[in-house]
């Protein structure tokens, strides 16, 4: 059925009325869209947050940890002392007036004066240090060795024993301990007679490393005796790697006794 059409208004009114509204209507979905593009364009133009800070920068492995120590830590002048060290997690270790160093290992030092002896260990976890101090007093006359007719070597070597160690290693065992305060022993009852010790190696490895490494062995073992009571005065290290072998059989029993700190009268 036909919409009925309002009275008193003509066609052309209503074709006008029915053109207003649509206008409108347009008008209305226009501003509509214009308000949206204003909240979307607004939205796009807030300031953006700044990034989070890097995060701190974070090493690489452990800290390493670093000792030093000198036996004995007071000496008369001319005197000499073993420096021994040791550290962890270091690649690279000095020490002051020696410059670079092994990650651990000892040294026999002759200070003139009192000194400081202060080491720096770096690696990948930072770096650390470590000093020891030896106090050098004045001057004391010096003794003199017991001639050979007052002590013989056979009585010596009687009485002093060599101590023996692990496979490249230069720490004194358990069962070296009473024997190192044995050799003590006897030689503070005989307080002139001095000493040499000789650092010795298996046949294996470099002439190079069994040096260094009789070395260590032959300060180990004096550092045992100053410890137990025995002036370092009264003793002298050397190294002989393992260019003297006491026994030349290729087994470990044989290079068991080759791995030793001997003791011998210093002439």
């Amino acid at each position: 059925m036909a919409r009925e059409r309002p009275k008193n208004r003509t066609p052309k009114e209503e074709t006008v009325q029915i053109v207003s509204r649509g206008f409108l209507h347009r008008n209305s979905l226009t501003l509509a869209a214009g308000m949206a593009a204003l909240l979307v364009v607004a939205g796009c133009s807030k300031k953006a947050a700044p990034p989070p800070p890097p995060p701190p920068l974070t090493n690489n492995g452990p800290a390493p940890t670093a000792t030093i120590t000198a036996t004995p830590g007071v000496i008369n002048a001319g005197g000499s002392v073993i420096l021994s060290w040791r550290t962890t997690d270091a690649s690279d270790v000095s020490i002051d007036g020696m410059g670079a160093v092994p990650t651990a290992g000892t040294k026999t030092v002759q200070p003139t004066e009192s000194t400081n002896y202060h080491l720096v260990a770096k690696g990948a976890g930072g770096s650390t240090d470590a000093t020891a101090r030896v106090t050098v007093n004045a001057g004391a006359a010096p003794t003199s060795n017991l001639s050979e007719s007052d002590v013989s070597d056979s009585a010596f070597h009687q009485n002093v024993k060599d101590i023996f160690f692990d496979y490249d290693s230069y720490d004194v065992r358990a069962d070296a301990q009473s024997t190192i305060s044995s050799d003590a022993n006897y030689l503070n009852q005989h307080p002139t007679l001095k000493v040499v010790i000789g650092g010795y190696c298996d046949e294996r490895g470099s002439t190079e490393y069994n040096l260094a490494l009789g070395e260590n062995r032959a300060n180990a073992a004096k550092q045992g005796l100053v410890t137990a009571g025995v002036s370092p005065d009264r003793l002298r290290t050397v190294s002989y790697g393992k260019e003297k072998q006491f026994c030349t059989e290729h087994d470990e029993s044989c290079w068991q006794l080759n791995r030793r700190a001997q003791f011998s009268i210093d002439k």
